[in-house]
């Protein structure tokens, strides 16, 4: 993924992307000039509709804007099938929205930045925010959304409004309001997996100055992962969602607008099948069982013996994108989410100025079960469980007051905001019934023992000589105890974090004369978090074997096996040492952020501007207890727990962006280019290496101790950084284009190009301070960010042409979003490469008088292209290294991978009504 060259070869050999850049090249989106603000409307079928956004905290024509941003209005969203934000991709080139291990943590990236990962600590890099009010993580957003007014995609760091968690982005969602007009609606839809969706709205006056709104959605679908083993669905739907408002507008000067909503679902969530060489062919043989095991076949992975040995079909290690998956029985993918809250926002015209009030409170809760392992090898698991989840309550309050001074010369706008936010994670993660076997026989597998190999036999041993001399009785005590270790590890662990967050931030455009402006803005946040946790633990047999082999682990003979030993009994720090322990931490943090733009208008259809900004993601806690220590000592041995602390806290991410931008709209016709830069330093990476998640902020160093490539071997020694050569870490920069066309009426094109290299320094550390990468990062430095193509196009067609002259109309609509080649694990193994794709959704129709009926046929992927959203180390699942299975081809060595495939093809047909 280093070339650019070869990037651009690939997308341009699939007709499909050609095409559409084509596309992109004569018109191109009309998504980013459709939105209609609160106070105004837009009309569809009109080029001169009036676009209005509120991105910078006050209404204001789209193209008078100097931010990048694309706006998608309730049509679009409509015709694209979006019912969250993961179908935003399709006509937002910068975004990319994805979920992988559980929904209730799903990723958003714009420009090939986000939040990578599922550890509820770290923060969202794309906040989301829906009216009005912030969402404590993105994943929220794959709820649900009801009928939506518009939803605006505000790209690059928005420190000043945006806040503390918007370093790359951020989303902002507009439900539709009351209407003080009475119209209801309602639609039934039916597709394929036995997908039924039913929608429905009401809306109308309760007196003159009181107007209420009620909108519901029940969805029900089967899953595209099919369990024979427990004979279910997994990756299905069964969810509904209620919201309902109030808008009191007793005068022209004041409006209050209360909202609740709940959100409830029961689905199984989220499985993966393993990668194999027709999906990538980095995978090369690492599928393939040694034959005969000793000596190890160069064609061979001793861990494919194993779980072939242990139950695991091999055929579930060559079925491609089959959608069969592998499951232990009794496992379970169950989940249950529930999110509610209210909110009421109060815009209060006080004559001189405008005083605007956001109030909320939210309660999130999500619990997922998992076969952790993702085979049919009882290995790991999460049971389902009531006190296993991750929870957030949230209050946020916001004030802003606004109004203009000096004849209009200066548009001011202050304001304040604060946030308390609760976060539970209560977890109970547990080796599974075969762990202990397992874990034995990789062992034996892999190394000397291998002659031993007896998967059938205690401790996976046929026999057991006096192989390692006097010490052989305490280490085959120890395969014993290992072997020993079935259904153990986490009755409950417990985490808990208080995050109080205020800031103050002010926001002025100075009109310096009618063609030029110069806006400044200004942020003050003070964020402080309070962390505790307490841990339950029942494996003793991590204990044991810490006893009875620790003595050796520096002894050069006996080091590699008693390490192994250590390591699998306690991987993750799950050991009985921690049952009942306690821990507690605090940090607190102040960060300045802002914005400068210039703009100039030299003529009234065209906008051009420069700016920079600042933005801040908040630092915290890494929520996991395997990164408190490396398992080979005891607890005791360190000074316990407590002492260890230290090493969950992770800093603050900070970005200086800079961005030149020009937006032309004239008529039927407008056009938005944008060129950016934005350098990130500690920027916040959480990776999955087959055991534990790591969580590192990463950091470009000036002058790397053993010189350039030095954090690319498998040495801590080399490759740290004195503090005063450490700077920025990750780089993204790029252009973007958004067009749109509307040459008739009932005529629209358009097309969006995003070219964006978001890349590591050829030279990173694993801190601020200068510490080394991980060896497992060691393949990041100068390449590009998992999950970010460097190209990416998007376009889309609608028609809506009158039928006769009864008032009927149809509907032909069309969308694609093409991809250029990226890695999608963030540590880029190879074998985590994804090809480029084009994906293209459909939808055609006919529509009664004003639109008072229509049916449609749709579907999304239209021509069912296979890829993954994210590809993993499969856990624990790793084979001896050695040769041929080395760097760089195989930085994982024999380790074996699995994937989270993304939504098939489906198709269906859509009823509405309305009056």
């Amino acid at each position: 993924m280093k070339s650019y060259t070869l990037c651009a070869a690939r997308l341009m050999r699939t007709t499909a992307l050609g095409v559409s850049l084509a596309v992109a090249v004569s018109a191109v989106p009309a998504f980013a000039q459709d939105a209609a603000a609160d106070t105004a409307t837009t009309d569809d079928a009109s080029a001169d509709s009036e676009i209005v956004v509120t991105a910078q905290g006050r209404a204001q024509r789209l193209s008078e804007v100097p931010v990048a941003i694309s706006a998608v209005n309730a049509e679009t969203l409509q015709n694209s099938g979006a019912n969250d934000i993961r179908q935003l991709n399709q006509v937002a080139p910068s975004l990319l929205v994805s979920s992988t291990g559980s929904e209730a943590n799903g990723s958003a990236r714009i420009r090939g930045i986000g939040t990578v990962g599922d550890n509820p600590g770290l923060e969202s890099s794309v906040p989301v925010f829906i009216d009005g009010v912030y969402r404590s993580r993105s994943g929220i957003g794959l709820n649900e959304l009801g009928e939506i007014d518009r939803v605006e995609v505000q790209r690059g760091p928005q420190g000043t409004l945006g806040g503390r968690n918007s370093s790359a982005g951020l989303i902002s969602i507009y439900s539709k309001k009351p209407d003080f007009n009475f119209g209801a609606s309602g639609e039934i839809t039916y597709g394929n997996y036995d997908y039924w969706r039913l929608g429905g709205s009401v809306t109308g006056p309760i007196s003159d100055t009181i107007a209420a709104r009620l909108d519901g959605i029940w969805v029900k679908r089967d899953g595209f992962y099919r369990d024979t083993t427990n004979n279910t669905d997994v990756n299905d739907r069964d969810r509904y969602f209620l919201r309902g408002q109030l808008l009191f507008e007793p005068t022209d000067a004041l409006s209050i607008r209360l909202i609740a909503d709940y959100t409830f679902r029961d689905e199984k969530c989220c499985a993966a099948t393993y990668v194999d060489n027709s999906v990538n062919p980095y995978i090369g043989n690492l599928n393939n069982p040694s034959t005969p095991l000793t000596p190890l076949q160069q064609n061979g992975n001793n861990i494919i013996n194993v779980l072939r040995d242990l139950g695991q079909p091999l055929s579930a290690f060559n079925q491609g994108y089959g959608r069969a998956i592998s499951v232990s029985p009794g496992r379970s993918f169950a989940g249950e989410t529930k999110d509610y809250g209210f909110s009421g926002q109060i815009d209060y015209d006080l004559g001189g100025a405008s005083l605007t009030s956001i109030t909320a409170y939210r309660e999130y809760r999500s619990g997922q079960a998992s076969d952790t392992d993702y085979g049919a090898v009882d290995i790991l698991y999460r049971a389902d469980s009531p006190d296993a989840y991750r929870q957030f309550h949230t209050f946020t309050q916001e004030l802003r007051l606004q109004g203009e001074a000096f004849d209009g010369k200066l548009d001011w706008l202050v304001g304040g905001f604060y946030a308390n936010e609760r976060l539970t994670v209560r977890d109970n993660l547990r080796f599974g019934s075969q762990y202990g076997r397992f874990a034995t026989c990789r062992i034996v597998s892999g190394g000397g023992l291998a002659g031993l190999y007896s998967p059938t036999s205690p401790g996976c041993l046929a026999a057991r000589p006096a192989a390692f001399g006097a010490a052989s009785p305490a280490i085959y005590a120890a395969f014993d105890a290992l072997d020993g270790i079935r259904d153990k590890g986490t009755t409950n662990d417990r985490y808990f974090q208080k995050d109080t967050n205020w800031a103050l931030f002010t926001h002025n455009i100075v009109h310096i004369t009618d063609k030029l402006d110069l806006t400044l803005g200004v942020r003050y946040t003070h964020d402080k978090k309070n962390f505790d946790a307490t841990f339950g633990n029942d494996n003793t047999g991590c204990t044991t074997v810490q006893g009875l082999v620790g003595g050796f682990t520096g002894v050069p003979a006996l080091a590699a096996v008693s390490q192994g030993l250590i390591g699998l009994a306690c991987q993750g720090n799950s050991t009985a040492e921690l049952n009942g322990v306690s821990i507690n931490d605090k940090r607190s943090e102040d960060e300045w952020t802002g914005t400068a733009i210039l703009s100039y208008k030299p003529i009234d259809d065209l906008l051009v501007y420069a700016s920079f900004a600042r933005g801040y993601k908040a630092g915290g806690f890494n929520l996991d207890r395997s990164a408190l220590k490396a398992p080979l000592v005891t607890f005791a041995s360190v000074g316990g727990a407590q002492a260890l602390v230290g090493n969950l806290q992770f800093d603050p991410e900070l970005v200086d962006s800079y961005e030149l931008g020009a937006k032309y709209a004239t008529g039927p016709f407008s056009l938005s280019l944008s060129a950016f830069r934005s350098d990130f330093s500690n920027f916040q990476l959480n990776t999955f290496n087959g055991t534990v998640f790591l969580v590192q902020t990463i950091n470009g160093c000036d002058n790397l101790v053993g010189g350039p490539g030095a954090d690319t071997d498998l040495s801590s020694a080399t490759g740290t950084c004195a503090a005063g050569d450490v700077s920025y870490g990750v780089r993204t920069q790029g252009v973007e284009i958004e067009a749109q066309l509307v040459p008739a009426p009932n005529f629209r094109m358009a097309a969006g190009l995003t070219y964006a290299r978001t890349k590591y320094r050829s030279d990173l550390v694993g801190n601020k301070n200068g510490s080394a990468l991980d060896a497992a990062l060691r393949k990041l430095p100068g390449d590009n960010l998992s999950n970010a193509p460097e190209l990416v196009a998007t376009g889309s067609v609608t028609w809506t042409p009158e039928i006769g002259s009864s008032g009927l109309t149809g509907l032909v609509y069309i969308d694609g979003r093409m991809t250029s080649d990226y890695n999608t694990g963030s540590d880029l193994f190879p074998q985590k490469e994804q090809n480029g794709y084009a994906l293209f959704n459909a939808r055609v129709g006919v529509r009664g008088p004003d639109e008072k009926w229509g049916v449609e046929l749709w579907a999304q992927n239209i021509f069912n292209k296979n890829y993954a959203q994210v590809a993993f180390n499969s856990p624990f699942q790793a084979g001896t290294s050695s040769a041929p299975f080395t760097d760089p081809q195989y930085p994982g060595g024999r380790q074996i991978f699995s994937q989270f495939l993304a939504e098939p093809r489906t198709y269906g047909v859509t009823l509405r009504g309305k009056f």
